[in-house]
């Protein structure tokens, strides 16, 4: 759940639209100039939208975390990457299993746990040495992700509804977060259903939280 009520800020979050299937770059652009300026936007995944920001940002990354009511430290947040050529920036110690089991799943509704390496920023690691790691199967947030040179963090974007744990409707995304961040992405209705979450840092494959992505990819 977000911290809605403690951080509303002056200014109108932008409603930016950005198709899926071809991607406009001017846009693209806009997104990562928001981003590169310590900007916190809410994109679209493969699975449920997500709110983040430019990994390099200890300023952005607290804002990500207030957002969820935490300390950066607890909030428990991953990271998008282009493709698995970055894993091994953020990542160490992945063995051959682990990288064929990823290889087979992405990008695809995965996210996996990996140990973290020295390269990644001491604000996510201060009491923790794994990271979760997501190459989603949708053009938007990979392309982000090209264009800035870096990944960007990623959580889900929560629901308050009982019913409804995740909100699917960019506009709607939009009128409740106006005001608290900088951009939302309008890339079409999101999924209901999160990430398959698999726990990877010891070397077997255990799957922590049922979502989207099928177990029977990591047999």
């Amino acid at each position: 759940m977000f911290a809605i009520d403690f951080i509303r800020c002056n200014f109108i979050t932008m409603l930016i639209r950005i198709y899926p299937d071809n991607p406009q770059e001017r846009e693209l652009l806009r997104v990562v100039e928001i981003l590169r300026n310590g900007g916190v936007i809410i994109y679209p995944t493969d699975t449920v939208y997500g709110v983040g920001c430019d990994i390099t940002n200890r300023k952005a990354v607290e804002r990500v975390a207030k957002l969820k009511g935490v300390k950066p430290e607890k909030a428990n947040l991953s990271i998008i990457c282009y493709d698995l050529s970055h894993i091994t920036d953020y990542a160490k110690h992945v063995d051959n299993k682990t990288f064929r089991i990823m290889k087979r799943c992405l990008p695809g509704p995965f996210t996996f746990i990996l140990n973290a390496s020295n390269n990644m920023p001491k604000i996510f690691m201060a009491k923790k040495k794994t990271i979760g790691i997501r190459i989603p199967d949708h053009s938007i947030p990979r392309e982000i992700v090209r264009l800035l040179g870096n990944p960007i963090v990623t959580t889900s974007i929560r629901d308050e509804d009982d019913i409804i744990e995740y909100s699917t409707d960019p506009e709607l995304i939009h009128e409740k977060f106006e005001h608290l961040l900088d951009c939302v992405i309008d890339g079409g209705y999101g999924n209901q259903i999160p990430s398959t979450i698999v726990n990877c840092a010891d070397g077997e494959a255990e799957v922590i939280r049922d979502g989207l992505g099928d177990p029977k990819m990591l047999e």
